[in-house]
């Protein structure tokens, strides 16, 4: 599902429209900083990966690829202030399809909490075109901004990821494989 159309205007004074090729770098930006807060020091911070992931999904079949921009910008399109990306998925046991919910960010700009409601409306609404039965969306556990948008708008959780990282060269707690108590 390809989002078509005017763009929508918002509240605030920000509106709603397809992404565009030239707001790749812009979108680019926005993806580093949601790896940055997901991934922490880990994160993969090259500007042209991310452009290259995006670009590859502006305008094709299944993908919503969504920005926000300042309503009524004169001359050129407007600077993106916020992005959402949703992609149409399907159940692979039940044929169902879904969307993955992927992204959603918003510049720290006044007005921020307002953009990011209007691009998770935009979000619901093409959901909703596509017929999706549900929306899943990963969130890391420290972002509570993005947590409390989510349950403003109905999600829930229903699965959590955990995860082991043991410092470089620390022992295993477990002890060696074979022991008492220990996997084998």
């Amino acid at each position: 599902m390809t989002h078509t159309g005017a763009p929508s205007a918002g509240a605030a004074g920000f509106q709603i429209r397809p992404a565009r090729e030239e707001d790749l770098d812009v979108i680019a930006g926005f993806e580093i900083e949601i790896a940055r807060a997901s991934f922490g020091s880990e994160a993969i911070e090259d500007p042209a990966l991310h452009r290259k992931r995006v670009a590859g999904a502006l305008g094709k079949p299944g993908e919503v690829t969504l920005v926000a921009v300042a309503a009524g910008a004169p001359g050129a399109p407007g600077v993106p202030v916020g992005w959402a990306w949703l992609s149409g998925r399907t159940n692979s046991l039940t044929g169902a399809r879904y969307g993955n919910f992927r992204s959603l960010a918003t510049a720290d700009i006044p007005g921020r909490s307002q953009v990011a409601e209007l691009l998770m409306q935009a979000v619901l609404q093409a959901s909703d075109r596509a017929g999706f039965v549900h929306l899943t969306g990963k969130v890391h556990a420290s972002n509570v901004g993005m947590r409390a948008l989510y349950r403003k708008f109905g999600f829930e959780a229903t699965h959590i990821t955990m995860e082991r990282r043991p410092a470089p060269g620390s022992p295993d707690p477990t002890g060696p494989p074979g022991l008492p108590g220990s996997p084998a």
